[in-house]
């Protein structure tokens, strides 16, 4: 991290210890650490700062350099590094790094910890704040602890700030403020400060009371030129990763985001395009290549990882895993809508001024119409129906190669009939025996098939006919919910 002597600086310039400040000389107790990890993440929400620090190698009386004897990055809790075993015992949301730093020819080590974020930061199921310079256990204070939720609740990820105190010009210079410009296909202003007027409307940058410009979460993970210039959000960069075959074995290719989601989304889209297999089909005197997944559900598929995930599990980001069968898309969170409704009912994000600009940036549909479109162009090439699948912190979404009818299992295949049904309804049109088959790719010959297909989809109360008395030819199907 740059100009850590300056941090030290500015806060051994503090009066006191304050409830996200904290001094240290050799002190390096483990438990200890994790609990002020803790109450100084807990203290940055209450005190609505966007980080909290522990300093060794400072006098906590007169704030002098002192320096200290170890090197908080190598210090071990018995054979395991102290950084695992703290991250083994915190809260998901815990997030913090360690540095070392030569001032004075004394060594200062600075532990830097975000604000608590969706939760309070626990050690050990227990939460801690600091009183004064004291940590104590947060429900021995129940002013505070509700004070601190309040601020919890209200805290947005996209609000907060990821870099602070810059120059509008050092600002710019991280951010790749020319795509927004071209996509907007609106004219860049040629000077500095019509280009912050657009970053300050898109809450991209703030302006600080100091007159100085912070960077937000929002800019830095959507326009970043790099993002291990910002390094909280750079573990939430995508990964794509190929795999020879069907399962994890042999992994064949990876490629690992570096830029801001806007920035690289195309560039990401054909490095995806281009490990997918195709089929080139001559259909009289045209070439046409075929791919074995529609590139439109891809596109959605990833927009919707990157919208939806939940920024507050830290150390983990968007994958893309490519198989011979499957592409999975997985993302921290899960969805806020019941997956059963997903495509009639209007998204919830956690993140709502992501997803409102990345729409207004055409990285995804507009509201509402993504699943519509993954299932429709699914549907389209006759391949299996996109799968969701949930976990305790995490989503996802399976689109499958073609696969034989014969071959898709009986849970898949009422899932797809479930899909065509719900499409079908929000197209103000009905299921039929007819439509399915035409969504599976069958002939007539196989009416008996997908009647008993059918049949299985109404006992398990998926979906159900339209009217009951009607001749089981001309039947027709709407979803459960309709």
């Amino acid at each position: 991290m740059e100009n850590l002597d300056r941090l030290v600086n500015e806060l051994r310039k503090l009066p006191n210890e304050t409830p996200w400040v904290e001094f240290k000389h050799n002190n390096y107790d483990p438990v200890m650490i994790g609990q002020s990890v803790s109450a100084l993440a807990n203290s940055a929400a209450l005190q609505e700062k966007s980080f909290a620090y522990m300093l060794w190698g400072i006098d906590d009386m007169t704030h002098e350099i002192i320096g200290t004897d170890y090197n908080l990055q190598t210090l071990k809790k018995g054979n395991q590094e102290l950084e695992n075993w703290l991250r083994y015992l915190l809260s998901k949301n815990a997030d913090f790094e360690f540095h070392n730093v030569r001032m004075n020819d004394k060594n200062v080590g600075v532990l830097i910890i975000y604000r608590a974020a969706s939760q309070t930061v626990t050690f050990e199921k227990v939460d801690y704040i600091r009183v004064g310079s004291y940590t104590k256990k947060l429900n021995e204070f129940p002013a505070m602890q509700a004070q601190l939720w309040d601020r919890i609740r209200n805290s947005k990820f996209e609000e907060r700030y990821v870099k602070q105190d810059l120059e509008m010009k050092d600002a710019l210079r991280l951010l790749d403020y020319t795509v927004y410009f071209d996509i907007k296909d609106i004219p860049q202003p040629t000077d500095m400060a019509g280009v912050v007027h657009y970053m300050l409307e898109e809450e991209i940058i703030v302006k600080q009371d100091n007159s100085l410009y912070a960077i937000t979460n929002l800019g830095a993970i959507l326009l970043a030129k790099r993002l291990s210039d910002f390094t909280r959000i750079y573990r939430k960069a995508i990964r794509v990763v190929q795999y020879n075959g069907y399962n994890r074995l042999s992994m064949l290719k990876e490629y690992i985001g570096g830029k801001g989601y806007v920035v690289g989304f195309e560039e990401l889209i054909k490095y995806i395009e281009a490990l997918i297999p195709t089929q080139e089909l001559i259909t009289g005197a045209l070439r046409e290549k075929k791919s074995a997944y529609p590139i439109l559900a891809i596109r959605e598929a990833v927009a919707n990882a990157l919208i939806h995930q939940d920024f507050s599990i830290t150390g983990t980001g968007p994958v893309v895993e490519i198989f011979q069968n499957r592409i999975e898309i997985t993302n921290s969170g899960t969805p806020l809508v019941d997956v059963k409704r997903i495509i009639d009912n209007p998204p919830k994000s956690r993140n709502e001024k992501l997803a409102a600009l990345m729409r207004r940036l055409r990285m995804c549909e507009e509201l509402g119409t993504g699943w519509d479109k993954i299932v429709l162009t699914c549907e389209l090439l006759q391949l299996p129906a996109p799968k969701i699948d949930l976990y305790e912190e995490s989503t996802k979404v399976t689109l499958f190669a073609e696969v034989p009818f014969s071959s898709i299992s009986a849970e898949d295949k009422l899932w797809a009939c479930y899909l065509h049904a719900c499409i079908k309804q929000v197209q103000g049109e009905q299921l039929t025996n007819s439509s399915l088959r035409e969504r599976f790719g069958l002939k007539d010959s196989s009416s008996g098939s997908i009647s008993r297909l059918i049949k299985e989809a109404v006992e398990k109360k998926l979906i159900k006919p339209v009217d009951p008395t009607t001749a089981p030819r001309y039947m027709k199907y709407i979803p459960i919910w309709a």
